[in-house]
């Protein structure tokens, strides 16, 4: 996450703003010193709790998911001759 101090926040608040609406927080800080968090509305809140499910019936996982891959692992970890 990207630290900005506090004057280099003021010069181009509006460049911040923009990049925080976009989603990407950064801190500002005085002397060094993180001070503050910036981000978007919509992101969640410290201790929000989290919405479970919200995409169930969106998603569906292989009944083979814990299998895929699993003849190509060895040769990407060097285990097997290639």
């Amino acid at each position: 996450m990207e630290i900005v101090n506090i004057h280099e926040a003021k010069t181009h608040l509006s460049r911040l703003v923009d990049r925080a609406a976009l989603g990407e927080a950064f801190i500002i800080a005085k002397a060094g010193k993180p001070l503050v968090k910036v981000v978007p509305l919509d992101a969640p809140v410290a201790g929000q709790r989290r919405r479970l499910g919200f995409l169930a019936g969106e998603i569906r996982v292989p009944d083979d998911f814990d299998q895929m891959g699993a003849d190509e692992l060895p040769h990407l970890f060097g285990g097997a001759d290639t």
